[in-house]
């Protein structure tokens, strides 16, 4: 009777859980069975197991074979397994040495002559193995992925025979290098092709600053898009924490993580005909949605109107705590959410209110359905209302690209702020607790009462006069002032446009 131990991992959200992989070969009929909740895939790999282990010059036990997945309640999918599977039989019956795999961790699908398949979810098992001090094999094209994480031992192998030559001190392995790709790639579109706008533009500048919401109002074609497209090229770079965070969800989403943009910062702009479990994540086993793709970045919502109205409610709690959980019959996963929301929308149905020449025809009642699509909780969970008006041709014309600044220029002056909020309170703005905004955000007396009075005109909540507490702050921050003066609070103010047309 004899037993093997290999450690491998499951994918459970953005986790990797450690998986056991024990393999009894013990006398009796030949027979081979999994036991530990696998799924259909994992069954099958006892299939491509014994090809792989025949094709591949190795004996494969003609006796009964016991495989158990601890622990015995987690369930395992895919063909992530088929590696450790394949490395605990060959233990077991030794013909490779059983002491050397408590060192690694093994994952990788096998094909019937031995060769290692890719698989996802490789990132979160290499962060996993830094934290247990594990050396981790797996197959060659994911060793770019998992190299990601720094000093953490990987070892990419294109076939089974060159795993089994490494583990016997044959023909070792050659650990994958540091992953030193072009983290910031060129061609990422910039401020200055955006004429005019520039309402717009220091808006945007804020936002970036402090990581606030924004919501652009506009007739068709005044450059709502490509503003949009152009906020993150002036955020901050990622830091590699963030970094990882995003990567990991890229790992699991099933899209494939591009190890050549890693730490640049997530564009989602998903179609308004997106349903609610494209955006928050879901299915059986739970997959992360837009917001948890856009983690530490942006998402877009253009034609915001036009999207279902259940569908933009479950944004509501993740825009205020940041996190998603999705919770099954079976199973729970928790997914990170920290995005900034970016929203474009038409000021009407047919998009031309207030234009000058009367393009509009719209009725009071019309505009007034058209704008309830979006409801009072989810705006007002919004920062920064704009508009932005069409821009007349004569500005046009005589406005050349290389008058505007360039995303570098905006983005220099967007991280001097964040770092003068990250050596004051250790967070961006938007993150500001509330019992830290009485400390971060004072205001001297006359302005209090200014807000207070604005308040009361515009009807506004108290949720909304903590945001526009933090969005002084972080004007105040762009001005490099340590105190938030009347100029600031003014300037926060305006930004919440469609609040002050719904007062009048």
């Amino acid at each position: 009777m004899s037993l093997a131990h290999v450690y491998s991992r499951a994918q459970e959200g953005v986790n990797a859980t450690e998986v056991s992989v024990e393999v009894h070969i013990s006398n009796g009929l030949p027979a081979l069975s999994i036991v530990g909740l696998p799924e259909a895939a994992v069954k099958e790999s006892k299939d491509r197991v014994r090809a792989a282990l025949i094709n591949s010059q190795f004996d494969f036990p003609g006796r009964r074979i016991t495989i158990n997945l601890a622990p015995a309640d987690l369930p395992k999918e895919g063909g992530r397994y088929d590696l450790p599977v394949a490395m605990g039989i060959l233990a077991a019956s030794g013909q490779i040495p059983a002491e050397i795999l408590q060192q690694y961790e093994f994952i990788g699908e096998l094909a019937l002559s031995g060769e290692l398949r890719p698989v996802q979810g490789v990132l979160p098992m290499s962060l996993a193995c830094k934290q247990s001090q594990r050396k981790l094999i797996c197959p060659l094209e994911n060793a770019d992925e998992a190299a990601l994480v720094s000093d953490t031992c990987v070892y990419p192998a294109r076939h089974l025979l060159d795993v089994c030559a490494h583990l016997t001190g044959n023909k070792p392995l050659e650990r994958a290098g540091p992953n030193h790709t072009n983290t910031h790639p060129p061609g990422i579109a910039d401020m200055r092709d955006v004429n005019g706008q520039q309402h717009a533009k220091r808006a945007l500048e804020i936002a970036a600053a402090g990581g606030h919401s924004l919501l652009m109002v506009g007739p068709p074609g005044t450059g709502k898009t490509m503003l949009s497209s152009r906020l993150p090229g002036i955020l901050p770079h990622m830091n590699e924490s963030e970094a990882l965070e995003s990567a990991a969800i890229s790992s699991i989403s099933g899209n494939g993580l591009h190890t050549g943009n890693w730490k640049q910062r997530p564009f989602r702009a998903p179609h308004h005909t997106a349903s609610g479990v494209a955006l928050v994540g879901g299915g059986s086993y739970p997959r992360p949605g837009e917001i948890s793709l856009a983690h530490n970045g942006v998402m877009f919502l253009d034609e915001l109107p036009e999207f279902d109205r259940k569908v933009l409610e479950v944004l509501r709690e993740p825009l205020e705590s940041g996190r998603i959980i999705i919770s099954r019959a079976a199973r729970q996963a928790e997914f990170p959410a920290k995005f900034q929301l970016l929203a474009a929308m038409n000021p009407c149905p047919c998009g031309y209110l207030g234009d000058p020449q009367g393009k509009c025809h719209c009725s009071a009642e019309q505009v007034r359905r058209y704008r309830q699509k979006i409801s009072g909780p989810l705006m007002d969970r919004i920062d920064m209302h704009i508009i932005v008006p069409a821009l007349p041709l004569s500005e046009l014309r005589h406005q050349r690209n290389a008058d505007n600044e360039s995303s570098h220029t905006i983005r220099t002056r967007v991280e001097r702020a964040r770092s003068s909020q990250l050596q004051r309170q250790g967070c961006i703005n938007t993150e500001l607790a509330t019992k830290d905004i009485k400390t971060c955000c004072r205001l001297h007396e006359s302005d209090q009462q200014l807000l207070e009075n604005a308040m009361s005109r515009f009807g506004l909540s108290m949720r909304a006069y903590n945001k526009i507490l933090k969005l002084s702050r972080t004007i105040a921050d762009m001005d490099g002032e340590q105190s938030i003066a009347t100029s600031h609070l003014s300037e926060a103010l305006s930004y919440r446009q469609l609040d002050r047309e719904q007062a009048v």
